[in-house]
């Protein structure tokens, strides 16, 4: 339903209305034709585009599409890395009052066909060759589909022309239909409205089949411009888009914020990249999961090992004085005369250089989400003088629920509420929205729109948290996850599991222990980390599977878990749930084989059903376990690993963690 134009309060009076992104990119085109819009890195040289620019491109691709027949209500799937003409392919179907459908890039073709049939798609935006093979692989199965229209020419050039068009092409024919129309597309921008569905984004199917995300223009526009004004941010700064087109995330962060501010987006060159390009371009706004943070981190302590004597005493020097005044100094809190002055040196010698290497020289704002962040690798980067904050939110809230706010950071909270959002806890400990980034609802599933959104505006998050002392909203873990073992006590897996991923060694865990007698858990070590640590102490290895069974990588994960039971000791809730019995998994989890969704969330039902051996092997008594696993390689080939699992016992804690990280208050191993 639209608002009656006279009351919409979106822009003040007497401006034009940049309520839709077609008009905001107009706007900024009249602004500020010459400020660069967007970047992308070709052939090792970055290529920018100005606004005036991207108005022409998304006008002439807008109607090219109505040209070929597109119109008001229809859907296009867009599917490929970050592209600057993927994103004006989005801008160009809402320009005539369509739905784009981005869809993840690395979801293999029979993934695809699911919400291209449900939604109706009837064009396809694609990178590559690769992408066109997926759906003409699946052509048959997707009745509503007319057509494809690829970026990229390279090894298309025998493919059936009946089916297929050049993005060019479509440039081409555009412009001649703009002549031949005049007045046409204007008239199609001004139709548009703000309450109209600007794009539908599917969930990454967790538990049950994925759902269509319809978000209307307001409820991007209006949540992008309050993070904007709570944050500050300017046509001035500058961010790298490297995250899925698919996911909400970047369509807040790359897509509605550069539209409501002006800001300039980079397209890395591609996935493997993205650090060398982030190094190049210094964005001065990030987002990044805690997995990327991670591999910063990683990457740091890797090279130090490898550093001289000397260089290792000045970093380990530097490090200290750091944690101990650089956050402080980043949220204005008092520091002794001394530690300011050592920081001083400190960013000359330590801190600089290598928040350059990082390609963080320029940030002044960085958020985390998705999972929890460690307070270790939290304090790290806030002790450099990098403003990294968590945020709290979903999909169906278009990402902004909670943000942690300038000189109030707390590592384990997500913050306070964001501007005009509304959160309470119910009864159950659900944690409860609602605001303007509320969704419009679920594509053809009203049933699912009922049980997520009440009449009166507020979302399930599915989510148990808390109000702290200081307003904070603390996250627990999933609702429907959290259980509890047979005596009671609270067992909370994803808690458990984002403490155990804190460590550089751990890529992935798994926790169980609902109605059991103790937790247990699956771990994935790191292979690029502990490949490393295995190298610097001549232990050979000839890949993952023989890593992950040797003795020594055990014992590295053992300590890993009894640093985590010696935290849960010291909380009266969980000290319960201290893992008693762990194994290192023979295989990485993988998407392709249905262990993780496309956003690498751990599939946690499924892991259980298809590891089902080795779960009872936990909780039996065994030693080892026998395993023989189907796996699918990227090419589609299937193979099978058959390996010995052993399964190891952890130390668990009474009363407090000991003093000094020692043995003290340990129990004998069970």
């Amino acid at each position: 339903m639209r608002l009656p134009r006279e009351q919409r309060p979106d822009e003040p009076s007497g401006e034009p209305r940049r309520d839709t992104f077609p008009r905001l990119i107009l706007h900024h085109a009249r602004e500020r034709p010459r400020h660069p819009a967007i970047r992308e890195k070709d052939l090792g040289i970055w290529q920018t585009w100005t606004w005036a620019e991207v108005a022409a491109q998304v006008r002439a691709f807008a109607c090219g599409l109505a040209a070929r027949g597109f119109s008001r209500g229809d859907r296009i799937a867009i599917i490929g890395d970050n592209r600057p003409r993927l994103y004006w392919a989005m801008a160009a179907a809402q320009c005539l009052g369509g739905v784009p459908v981005p869809l993840y890039q690395d979801s293999v073709a029979g993934e695809m066909v699911y919400p291209l049939v449900e939604a109706a798609v009837r064009l396809a935006v694609v990178e590559d060759q690769e992408q066109v093979d997926k759906l003409l692989e699946i052509r048959a199965r997707c009745p509503d589909l007319a057509g494809v229209v690829y970026d990229d020419p390279r090894g298309l050039r025998d493919y059936d022309p009946s089916f297929l068009a050049g993005y060019d092409e479509l440039q081409l024919l555009g412009r001649a239909w703009d002549r031949a129309h005049p007045g046409f597309f204007d008239a199609q921008v001004a139709a548009g409205a703000g309450s109209d569905v600007a794009i539908i984004l599917y969930t990454s199917g967790t538990t049950g089949r994925p759902k269509g995300v319809m978000l209307t223009h307001d409820n991007l526009v209006i949540t992008g411009r309050n993070g904007i004004d709570r944050e500050g941010l300017t046509a001035e700064d500058e961010v790298l888009a490297y995250l899925p087109m698919a996911w909400v995330g970047d369509n807040l962060f790359s897509y509605a914020q550069s539209c409501v501010a002006g800001f300039c987006v980079s397209c890395p060159e591609s996935g493997e990249t993205v650090l060398a390009d982030l190094r190049e371009i210094g964005p001065t706004y990030n987002f990044a999961p805690p997995r990327v943070y991670e591999n910063m981190l990683t990457s740091v302590l890797i090279r130090m090992e490898d550093a001289s004597a000397w260089k290792r005493r000045m970093f380990d020097f530097f490090m200290r004085v750091a944690r101990r005044a650089g956050a402080d100094l980043l949220d204005g809190k008092p520091v002794s005369a001394r530690d300011r002055a050592l920081y001083g040196i400190g960013r000359a010698l330590v801190y600089g250089p290598l928040k350059n290497v990082l390609g963080l020289s320029r940030i002044r704002l960085a958020y985390t989400a998705g999972e929890a962040i460690g307070p270790d690798l939290f304090g790290f980067f806030r002790s450099l003088g990098i403003n990294i904050k968590q945020l709290y939110g979903s999909t169906e809230g278009s990402v902004f629920v909670c943000v942690q706010p300038d000189g109030g950071v707390k590592p384990d909270t997500v913050g306070t509420p964001v501007k005009d959002v509304e959160v309470k806890i119910a009864e159950d400990g659900e944690v409860l929205f609602r605001g303007p980034g509320v969704f419009h609802s679920y594509f053809k599933n009203p049933q699912a729109t009922a049980e997520a959104r009440t009449p009166d505006g507020w979302v399930h998050t599915g989510d148990a948290g808390f109000f702290d002392e200081d307003g904070h909203l603390k996250i627990i873990d999933r609702a429907r996850d959290v259980g509890k073992l047979r005596n009671g006590t609270l067992f909370a897996p994803k808690y458990l599991e984002n403490k155990l991923k804190y460590f550089p060694w751990i890529r992935e865990a798994v926790a169980f222990g609902d109605a059991r007698d103790h937790a247990a858990a699956f771990v994935n070590i790191d292979l690029q980390a502990v490949g490393d640590w295995a190298e610097r102490r001549n232990l050979p290895y000839s890949g993952y599977t023989d890593l992950a069974a040797q003795e020594p990588v055990s014992e590295l994960v053992r300590e890993c878990v009894e640093k985590v039971n010696r935290d849960l000791s010291a909380d009266s809730r969980l000290s319960g749930s201290q893992i008693r019995r762990f194994l290192i998994l023979h295989k990485e989890l993988d998407a392709d084989d249905g262990e993780l969704t496309r956003t690498r969330k751990v599939r946690r039902s499924f892991v259980a059903e298809r590891y089902a051996e080795l779960v009872e092997a936990l909780y039996s008594g065994q030693d080892t376990c026998r395993v023989d696993a189907t796996v699918r390689y990227e090419d589609g080939r299937e193979g099978r690993i058959r390996a010995d699992v052993r399964i190891r016992e952890a130390a668990v804690y009474e009363g407090g963690p000991p003093a000094g990280g020692g043995r003290e208050g340990r129990r004998d191993r069970t």
